[in-house]
């Protein structure tokens, strides 16, 4: 249902009928009938990355960047001075999207994803014939 939601709520910010791409992964609860049918009824695009290939998806270096400079040795006291945090990280990301601290974390993440599965991005490795 919270899937359902949350795709209601993108398409309602591109209200131009222009179709509009999502990336998940392969959560089963992306593809339930369900939403399958409402997503072919109002032009919305279910990209899946492949399985086990979170690298391939380019907002999980966003992800990083986020626990970067929210998670990483907090000593919040709870759930909502968490959230709290989150809020007010993504507020400022959102008001200072080329600021260099952000630039630099986001491709220090991107090469960090890249070299777990030893990936570039844009180049098909072909197997070397023996």
């Amino acid at each position: 249902m919270n899937s359902l939601t949350a795709l209601k709520s993108i398409r309602a910010a591109r209200p131009d009928g222009k179709p509009v791409y999502v990336i998940l992964d392969n959560l089963s609860a992306h593809a339930t009938p369900r939403i399958r049918r409402w997503t072919a009824a109002h032009g919305v695009e279910l990209c899946n990355t492949a399985t086990n290939a979170s690298w391939a998806n380019p907002i999980e270096a966003h992800f990083g960047v986020l626990r970067q400079f929210t998670l990483a040795n907090s000593t919040h006291p709870n759930h909502v001075a968490q959230t709290r945090r989150l809020h007010e990280y993504l507020r400022w990301r959102n008001d200072h999207a080329r600021h260099p601290d952000v630039l630099t974390a986001q491709r220090r993440e991107r090469a960090r994803a890249r070299s777990e599965k030893g990936h570039r991005w844009g180049r098909h490795d072909t197997p070397q014939a023996a």
